[in-house]
């Protein structure tokens, strides 16, 4: 796996880059801005880019929107942001534009190395991984309340690990059930809070999300 990093923390930057190569991963290029992450990844060919949402010169969203470009212009890299906040406006347009693989976490999640690093991976396969604190700005919201009374205690589980967006396989090796089950609890979460049963990834992570925010998408009747 090669990585493009681009973080203006050094010592951030400088700890991602060691615990990647302790690992095996090749980091091509590492960036302490975002302005030059295009050129980086256009002569790296990366298979993953790692961005910072905020870096200079503004601190707004220039991670962000580097992110956007790399996904037009380099459909099959896997582009990761990472955050001091969960930002949920700017984790489901990541996810709505991509083609690929796609992530948002929590910059604390650095430190715990094995679920970073399992993170980055997913996204290499071209997974989905959004930060578990995206969901859990949901819970106590009318429309989480209304899906505990809907869903089964496993259900709500299996639904918090589909926004956080593990596949099947993966809500398999974390719940110890097998794929026969999660297949049935996924249908039937979809059937009862009749979110569009689509077979992508990142669609199926957006449902999910759109039904908790209340979006049109997500309306289930009475409403």
């Amino acid at each position: 796996m090669r990585v493009v990093i681009a973080e203006d923390s050094a010592l951030l930057r400088a700890g991602i880059v060691r615990l990647l190569t302790d690992e095996g991963v090749e980091v091509v290029a590492q960036l302490g801005d975002a302005e030059d992450i295009v050129d980086a990844v256009r002569q790296g060919t990366p298979g993953v880019v790692i961005l910072d949402l905020r870096m200079p010169p503004t601190f707004v969203d220039e991670g962000f929107r580097a992110a956007l470009d790399i996904q037009q212009n380099f459909p099959r890299v896997g582009v990761m942001l990472l955050s001091q906040y969960v930002e949920h406006s700017y984790a489901e347009e990541l996810v709505r534009q991509a083609s690929g693989g796609v992530g948002y976490l929590l910059k604390q999640r650095v430190g715990d190395f094995d679920e970073f690093l399992s993170a980055v991976r997913r996204v290499h396969r071209g997974e989905t991984v959004l930060d578990s604190e995206i969901y859990r700005k949901f819970v106590g919201s009318p429309r989480e309340r209304r899906a505990a009374g809907l869903l089964t205690t496993r259900e709500l589980q299996v639904m918090e690990l589909m926004a956080t967006g593990l596949t099947n396989s993966g809500i398999v090796k974390r719940l110890g059930v097998s794929e026969r089950a999660v297949e049935k609890h996924v249908t039937s979460i979809l059937a009862k809070l009749r979110i569009p049963n689509s077979g992508e990834d990142h669609r199926r992570v957006l449902a999910v999300l759109d039904y908790l925010r209340g979006s049109k998408q997500g309306r289930v009747a009475g409403d």
